[in-house]
């Protein structure tokens, strides 16, 4: 389903490199990046099991059904016990008569929360990160600066980048005015780069990210 491509451990001498290009789709220089943070060996049960996380957290509550202490209807007893020749009822609310409540049906107060330990989610992250860099599916530019916050600015950037398939775009502190204008363009979505988690980078195939943004992501995580 969500699969990281295995990679073999990085030296420590020997540092990551990625292409920069401009708005252009043209590429104008390389740049270095942090093993720490970009380098991490692949760990799909760790990774699998945030993801789970983290859609378990998202999840509604919207099945609720009601009790027969919640269904309307009188308390007092249909009829006698014995003589009538029926069958003995206490209630009109009984689960076996129409209109009655149900047994063991789905109720509002059931919690999916699953806890993500802080370290391990910082992880997830970080190796996802390490695997869309191995697999070519993530993509720096030197600055994102449109000459129109206008969606199709962001559109022609994007088709002349040459990135296909479902796009995550990261903006920076300094790029965020520029992110509205990104909501409708087909198969994007937008996010701001403190935010990046794994189940955005998981459920979109490429990440587009700024100069600044890689370095914003390395100053963050290096200190981990």
């Amino acid at each position: 389903m969500l699969k990281i491509v295995a990679s073999r451990y990085r030296s420590k001498t020997i540092m990551a490199k990625v292409k920069v290009y401009n708005l252009e789709g043209k590429a104008v220089s390389d740049l270095e990046l942090s093993d720490a943070v970009f380098g991490l060996p692949a760990n799909d049960v760790l990774v699998h099991q945030v993801f789970v996380s983290l859609m378990s957290n998202c999840r509604q509550v919207l099945a609720d059904t009601k009790t027969r202490g919640e269904r309307s209807g009188s308390g007092i007893k249909p009829w006698k016990q014995k003589g009538t020749g029926r069958a003995r009822v206490g209630s009109v609310r009984s689960p076996i008569w129409r209109k009655g409540g149900v047994t063991f049906g789905p109720t509002s107060d059931r919690n999916f929360k699953k806890k993500i330990n802080k370290k391990m989610n910082v992880k997830a992250i970080l190796i996802v990160l390490s695997g869309k860099l191995k697999d070519g599916e993530m993509t720096v530019v030197d600055k994102i600066e449109l000459k129109e916050n206008k969606t199709k600015e962001v559109a022609n950037m994007i088709s002349k980048l040459g990135v296909k398939g479902r796009i995550l775009l990261g903006f920076s502190e300094a790029e965020k005015k520029f992110a509205l204008a990104s909501r409708n363009v087909v198969k994007v979505k937008n996010i701001a780069v403190e935010q990046l988690n794994v189940k955005d980078l998981m459920q979109n195939k490429n990440l587009i990210v700024s100069k600044e943004s890689i370095a914003y992501l390395e100053k963050k995580y290096n200190q981990k």
